[in-house]
């Protein structure tokens, strides 16, 4: 066989493929947002596959009426915006130090800082340690547990590492401190590995569900995905629907929890095309240079 029919077979295969892992992919988001504009007949009958049948916008009526949803969302960009500002704030002044090669004791710096990739205190002592801290039931409970991310402080030192030295020498010629010249040399250089890594923090926190299980009971500080959970175990659905004097007909649990999620998935469907010429680019570089 020719040399290019192996290529064109080779390129044939990865179309496949990679058509089969998106309709994968997509195709239950598709299913969701087709039974959030689907009637409660339609539901319960099962007829709803990829398009939605006997279109309603009930469901989301519902989900914006409610006061308790765009509060969640609220703070749950503020808290996205806050965590995301002081992870990369602490990265950024944990990768530079890290990335001297002339740092004592850098080794076991950075032997401390893999183990934490594969061994943890545990979930409970972490819950007590939060209680005695007096952290519970507040916004810093779900900002400091994963302020620094051991990965990504990695990449961005990876990162670092690969900037020539010799632009920090002339800085440090010029009278520029080590802050200075991280602020005014490195940084400007590191964009594309910056808004990466901001961008990996802010979805992971946007994700964010097991540690606001864990530390927050109070309502006003519920994020937005502690909500989402409580509508999709159905508990805040049937209570919704009972306050707002909704018969099941008229929208049912099934139709307001695809809306939930959908409403819950927008901003970052939002935020991605913007920033997703970033990855390939910071995550690639930050991983071959140095």
């Amino acid at each position: 066989m020719s040399e290019k029919r192996v290529n064109r077979l080779f390129d044939i295969s990865n179309i496949v493929l990679i058509s089969l892992a998106v309709i994968v992919c997509i195709a239950p988001f598709i299913h969701i947002i087709a039974i959030s504009f689907s009637s409660s007949r339609s539901i319960m009958s099962g007829k709803v596959t990829l398009f939605p049948m006997e279109i309603t916008f009930e469901a989301y009526k519902r989900v914006f009426g409610d006061t308790s949803m765009l509060r969640s969302l609220a703070y749950t960009i503020f808290l996205t915006l806050l965590t995301t500002a002081c992870s990369m704030l602490m990265t950024m002044m944990a990768a530079y130090p890290l990335a001297k090669s002339n740092l004592r004791w850098k080794s076991l710096f950075m032997l401390i800082i893999v183990i934490t990739m594969f061994f943890s205190g545990g979930m409970i002592p972490e819950y007590l340690l939060i209680r005695d801290l007096g952290l519970i039931n507040t916004t810093w409970s779900l900002v400091l547990p994963n302020l620094i991310s051991p990965f990504y402080l990695i990449i961005l030192i990876t990162f670092f590492k690969g900037i020539p030295d010799s632009l920090e020498e002339a800085a440090e010629i010029d009278g520029s401190n080590h802050f200075r010249t991280l602020w005014s040399v490195i940084l400007p250089l590191s964009s594309p590995v910056l808004a990466t890594l901001s961008l990996f923090y802010a979805v992971n926190r946007w994700n964010g569900f097991q540690d606001t299980l864990m530390y927050i009971t109070k309502p006003e500080l519920y994020p937005l995905q502690l909500k989402l959970y409580q509508i999709v175990s159905n508990a805040q659905a049937s209570d919704l629907l009972r306050s707002e004097g909704v018969g099941m007909f008229e929208v049912m649990p099934e139709g307001l929890k695809a809306a939930s999620v959908i409403f819950a998935t927008i901003p970052i469907l939002l935020v991605y095309p913007w920033l997703q010429r970033y990855f390939v680019n910071g995550t690639m570089v930050g991983a071959v240079k140095g």
